[in-house]
């Protein structure tokens, strides 16, 4: 007679008596309600699934648009902005055109040079009215932020590092600095 291993798992009884048996019907009815209720759960979440899809391209749709308006809204308001400088100079280049009219037909420089005077006045203004303002810093420390160095020379009197002469003039918007001054500086 043959004897078990000791350390073999004794295999668990099983008690038939206990479970009815099923006819096939109501195996296959069973069957039949768990595949219903499995198709139910996957319509549900096939259906959340298409709404989060519908919600996605929504944003999408809204975020394209959103950025479409505000590439519009940008050009429209450069436009809007290069519109109102050339208003502004506008009667500066047509008091340039008379000044060369009338230096052409009298030939004398001093009606050009009053006439240039008067654009310059007419530019200056203009970019005043859109907020631009000249600067000219002689005298004062110099400043990599708002001065250009284009020279530095020795100058009597005058303390190293400061503007001893401007080239040119600087303009700023604001507190922007649209060009800055070229100066010479002291050394």
């Amino acid at each position: 007679m043959e004897t078990a291993a000791p350390d073999a798992p004794e295999a668990p009884a099983v008690d038939v008596s206990e479970e009815p048996a099923l006819s096939a019907e109501e195996v296959q009815e069973e069957v039949h309600q768990e595949l219903e209720r499995d198709l139910e759960v996957l319509a549900a979440r096939a259906e959340r699934a298409d709404e989060y899809l519908e919600l996605a391209q929504r944003t999408q749709a809204d975020f394209e648009n959103y950025r479409k308006r505000a590439a519009r809204e940008t050009a429209a308001a450069q436009a809007r902005g290069v519109a109102k400088l050339a208003k502004e100079l506008l009667p500066a280049v047509d008091n340039l055109d008379r000044a060369l009219a009338a230096a052409t037909e009298a030939n004398g420089t001093e009606n050009l040079v009053s006439g240039i005077r008067l654009v310059h006045a007419d530019v200056v203004a203009a970019l005043a009215r859109a907020g631009i303002e000249s600067f000219s810093p002689e005298g004062e420390p110099f400043d990599p932020q708002h001065h250009e160095a284009i020279a530095q020379q020795p100058v009597e009197g005058a303390e190293p590092g400061t503007v001893v002469e401007v080239y040119q003039a600087g303009y700023r918007l604001g507190d922007s600095v649209l060009r800055p001054a070229r100066v010479v500086v002291a050394g």
